[in-house]
């Protein structure tokens, strides 16, 4: 054969597949589309349908990455889903130019001091370094990005000893944290065990922390890495269950004889939904199954409240049996809806002298792996109001120093983490931080078992994308500059410990540029 007739076959191959074939495909789908009867818009405009669906169907993606500005975009615009990216993997929160905040909303402001703290004159323990790992940028170009990994000792930022929150102080087994923040709730199930093994490891790394289970139960993976534990018992008493779904305090006793297992917190509420928790069919795996004791591969759908109590009385003696019991913390887990539901908590601790050891507080801002759209749209106030009216609540009626507070939703940035500790509570959570800093990338599929980044995920084969080893590391580097952070700005404040933030401490400017403090 001559090189001409090779030319010429090659030729007819490229009309074949360039031309062709695609005037057939298109003749096919105009006629297809003209009978179907389930869409108006393709059995009136077949091809130019098609092209509908598709450009709707890729819309958030290019405005994710194309036309979003920086500060477009929810529940995470792109400089914040940074904010928790890049200190993950590079160990570093600098930037150079400028804020990108519009200065001219409305908002709160730290106040800062004249006279600012050294760094020696902090209150902090630095002296046991992290072993961590961080990326170094080699080259960064238009089609290529060059980075290593080296590993880097690094400061903790502790808490000393003396100045470490209590949880409990009465109780038999104190639970003595040394972090401001820990890991908010996010169940195995919920989260594959590549996720929930990468923070367990990650969060032991950066000693002092926590992580909570979540209403799905205690798994191997969270005890994988050693860090100190906060079980949730939700409505559904996954992992606290009989078989016929009744609380097992046999089960509760197994879990407090763990030295991991710091405290219990009872779950009544979640800031994206005032109900239990939902988990797909497609996600229960046999081993979620067993740590839950439900039927595998079966949709799970929470109870909206306990059956064990349904007041404030009943509620108070559940707290009391499984503090007894355990011999450990307990906490409850709320949203605020309202001036009158603080004061009614308070009030009732104070008549009784009864009551949590801790308050985990989540803003109707807080997320979830599945709910919907109109709970966590308008049901429950937002962290920053709702922690005042609990906060003062607490204090009107004289049991604040009975309580710790652990406040969630959205904090995400140490700056954020000072405010609300400014505000009133004890500690701070993340979750969105974490899965984050673990791969998430914010595609929106965590209720439907399809996560790409393999993070909210039970599939085995998405789960591969989710290296621990890697991950890992990310984790602990998100705590410790959250961490550093917090301390950074006390010192800006005239602080030495972000413990000793206060209301006094806030400002709030209005879009008028009025300024109001907090307290």
């Amino acid at each position: 054969m001559s090189w001409l007739e090779s030319i010429s076959i090659t030729t007819t191959l490229l009309v074949l597949f360039l031309v062709i074939i695609p005037i057939i495909i298109a003749i096919f789908l105009y006629f297809y589309d003209r009978k179907q009867k389930q869409h108006a818009i393709l059995r009136n405009y077949p091809i130019l349908g098609r092209m509908r669906y598709m450009l709707e169907k890729t819309g958030p993606e290019l405005r994710q990455y194309l036309f979003d500005d920086d500060n477009d975009g929810q529940p995470f615009n792109r400089e914040e889903y940074l904010r928790m990216v890049l200190p993950g993997k590079y160990l570093n929160s600098v930037i150079g130019f400028g804020s990108k905040r519009d200065f001219e909303e409305a908002g709160f402001f730290i106040r800062n001091s004249m006279f600012t703290k050294q760094n020696e004159e902090m209150r902090v323990d630095n002296e046991n370094l992290v072993d961590t790992m961080r990326y170094i940028v080699d080259a960064d170009n238009l089609f290529a990005r060059k980075e290593h990994r080296e590993a880097l000792p690094t400061l903790p930022w502790l808490l000393p000893e003396e100045d470490a929150v209590v949880l409990g102080p009465n109780c038999e087994h104190p639970f003595r944290v040394r972090s401001l923040l820990g890991q908010s709730a996010m169940s195995f199930g919920a989260l594959g065990e590549n996720a929930i093994t990468a923070l367990s490891k990650g969060i032991g790394m950066a000693q002092g922390a926590w992580m909570n289970t979540g209403e799905g139960g205690l798994s191997k993976h969270h005890l994988a890495g050693n860090a100190d534990i906060i079980a949730q018992i939700g409505s559904g008493l996954f992992g606290f269950r009989t078989l016929d779904g009744e609380f097992s305090w046999d089960l509760l006793r197994e879990k407090a004889d763990m030295p991991q297992v710091k405290a219990f917190e009872i779950k009544l509420a979640q800031g994206a939904k005032m109900r239990g928790g939902h988990v797909e069919g497609s996600k229960v795996t046999e081993e979620i199954a067993a740590i839950r004791n439900v039927v595998p591969y079966t949709s799970i759908n929470s109870p909206n409240r306990f059956h064990q109590f349904d007041d404030y009385p009943s509620l108070f003696d559940f707290i009391e049996k499984v503090r007894n019991h355990s011999g450990k913390p307990v906490g409850i887990k709320i949203v605020i809806g309202g001036q009158p539901d603080a004061e009614e908590l308070a009030s009732f601790m104070s008549k009784t002298g009864k009551g949590p050891d801790f308050i985990s507080l989540d803003g109707g801002e807080g997320g979830s792996g599945a709910t919907y759209q109109d709970l966590a749209d308008s049901v429950g106030l937002p962290l920053r109001s709702a922690i005042i009216l609990l906060d003062d609540a607490l204090r009107k009626f004289e049991v604040r120093d009975r309580v710790k507070i652990i406040a969630s939703g959205k904090i995400t940035t140490p700056d954020r983490a000072a405010i609300v500790l400014a505000m009133g509570a004890d500690l701070v959570q993340v979750a969105r931080g974490f899965m984050i800093s673990v791969g998430c990338i914010m595609a929106h599929r965590c209720h439907t078992n399809d996560c790409p980044a393999g993070v909210a995920t039970t599939d085995a084969k998405l789960q591969k994308g989710l290296v621990v080893e890697e991950k890992k590391y990310r984790v602990t580097n998100y705590i410790l500059t959250m961490r550093e952070g917090l301390f950074r700005i006390a010192a800006a404040a005239g602080l030495d410990s972000p413990t000793k933030f206060e209301r006094h401490h806030l400002v709030y400017k209005d879009e008028r540029g009025r300024v109001s403090p907090v307290e």
